[in-house]
């Protein structure tokens, strides 16, 4: 069995990170928490009226945003996140982008890296779409 450093705050779910392992940039190996589960569908750059925003990167900061209306909406905030899926149609465009991007994330969502996927898809539903991401949050239960 592998160690489980705690690196959130008490109301915040657990890192995991084995011993030994390489540290992961940007994203956690594994997460823990206890409280109720917050589930997102996948959320698209697009505004409150359907507007895409124009390339990767702002694609991914207004689903970074998008995000945090539904994690508040759930009374979450972005240190409650545990999981990211990333769906993208061309993963060459998001490695092309991985400063900016990083850069938008911590803009948006400090500097909390939850456990997170990256696949590459044929395409999204809409086609207009650069990347589409679920989340999922634990929320602590109040007392």
């Amino acid at each position: 069995m592998g160690s489980a450093d705690k690196l959130e705050s008490d109301d915040g779910p657990e890192t995991l990170h084995p011993r030994n392992w390489p540290v992961p940039k940007g994203y956690a190996n594994g997460m823990m928490g206890e409280g109720r589960v917050l589930v997102t569908g996948g959320i698209v750059g697009w505004d409150e009226n359907g507007v895409f925003a124009d390339g990767f990167v702002a694609q991914a900061r207004q689903i970074f945003t998008n995000i945090c209306a539904i994690l508040a909406e759930g009374g979450a905030q972005p240190r409650h996140l545990v999981r990211l899926t990333w769906y993208v149609v061309d993963i060459d465009e998001y490695l092309a982008n991985l400063r900016e991007l990083g850069r938008a994330y911590r803009e948006v969502f400090g500097t909390h890296y939850p456990a997170m996927a990256l696949v590459q898809v044929v395409r999204l539903v809409e086609k207009a779409a650069r990347v589409e991401i679920e989340a999922t949050a634990i929320v602590q239960r109040s007392e």
